[in-house]
């Protein structure tokens, strides 16, 4: 897999009951990516690339418990532990207007609506309420919330956004 085309969907981190069982950490909770009869690729720790083909799921906080085909007990799913679970990028849906991935977001360069340059989107994490840019610049880093009020453009061809910060931000 061309690794520009592939994005990572999760990670496996551990097992659950003697059945085989994968307890998996999805990077996108409404995904149905996971659903039974897909085709998953992993990509273990080593760099050994596997297809699996999902066979059951089990919603169960924020962990999704997936059973896949030819792992048919704990041993056997215990060697899976550590696997990222990728997809081409192809398969994913079109974002909604005023939606983005976050990995399309990392890297991008960050103005003010003044126009001042305030550093490169490095990371991006959730709060429950909204998710959060974190913006890095000469080893200071700001926290710009993704709200509709604050994010004003992004544009993937000049690799930049741009943002209203309210005062005190």
């Amino acid at each position: 897999m061309d690794k520009s085309s592939v994005l990572p969907i999760g990670k496996i981190v551990g097992v659950h009951g003697m059945k085989g069982y994968l307890k998996v950490f999805s990077f996108d909770e409404s995904s149905d990516l996971f659903d039974p009869g897909n085709h998953l690729t992993l990509k273990h720790p080593d760099g050994k690339i596997q297809t699996v083909i999902v066979e059951d799921i089990q919603a169960h906080k924020n962990i999704i418990r997936m059973a896949v085909e030819g792992i048919n007990d704990r041993t056997d799913a215990e060697t899976l532990i550590g696997a990222e679970i990728l997809i081409n990028r192809s398969e994913l849906p079109e974002p909604e207007e005023g939606s983005w991935y976050w990995c399309d977001l990392i890297g991008l360069a960050v103005y003010a609506s003044d126009e001042t340059y305030l550093g490169q989107i490095e990371n991006l994490f959730e709060t429950g309420s909204n998710d959060v840019i974190v913006v890095k610049r000469e080893g200071t880093e700001i926290l710009i919330p993704v709200l509709k009020s604050i994010i004003c453009s992004v544009d993937f061809e000049e690799k930049k956004m741009i943002v209203d910060l309210p005062e005190g931000l």
